[in-house]
């Protein structure tokens, strides 16, 4: 085999590897269980938490990104509001839920602290949500992985603040 040869089989097999690389990758920037809630989400109808209808609100479409910034756009009486921020979730060690703090920088500053879940067993995949405003404080204390969904002020709110997602395009 000529040297000529040798760089042009070692250059192609770099190619397969990067690709299989790549591919790699993707796989798990699909895979809710490693990226957590990154991706579209849409909740309409009987998906919406009843805390957040008894607010006016009748369909919230969610937007998070692998470089943990959001965008939420939640529907009043047809008027679109915009949620901007950046977010932290991590995994906790409580089933497949996952810890959440949100950070609003627009319309105004806001901190919010909860747990989501996404499920995969339903097509489109799906996610229970639910947080609570910690900052500034409205006198609610976030739920917690370890008392599960409904634990928001230690269950005092029952389910009225689980919102349910549908994910676009998964």
């Amino acid at each position: 085999m000529t040297m000529k040869k040798s760089i042009l089989y070692l250059l192609m097999f770099a190619m397969v590897v990067a690709a299989c690389k790549k591919s790699d990758e993707d796989d798990d920037n699909s895979d809710p269980q490693k990226i957590g809630l990154v991706g579209e989400w849409k909740s309409v109808g009987d998906d919406m938490a009843p805390l957040l209808v008894n607010l006016g609100f009748d369909s919230i479409y969610a937007k998070f990104e692998l470089n943990n910034t959001y965008d939420v756009t939640g529907y009043a009486g047809g008027a679109p509001v915009a949620f901007i921020g950046t977010y932290v979730q991590t995994k906790s060690s409580t089933g497949n839920i996952w810890d959440i703090t949100l950070n609003q920088t627009s319309p105004t500053p806001v901190t919010s602290v909860g747990i989501f879940e996404v499920l995969t067993n339903t097509t489109p995949y799906s996610m229970k949500y639910e947080v609570v405003q910690t900052e500034p404080s409205l006198g609610a204390t976030p739920p917690t992985a370890a008392a599960g969904f409904g634990s928001t002020s230690a269950g005092a709110f029952g389910t009225i603040n689980i919102q349910t997602y549908r994910k676009i395009g998964n």
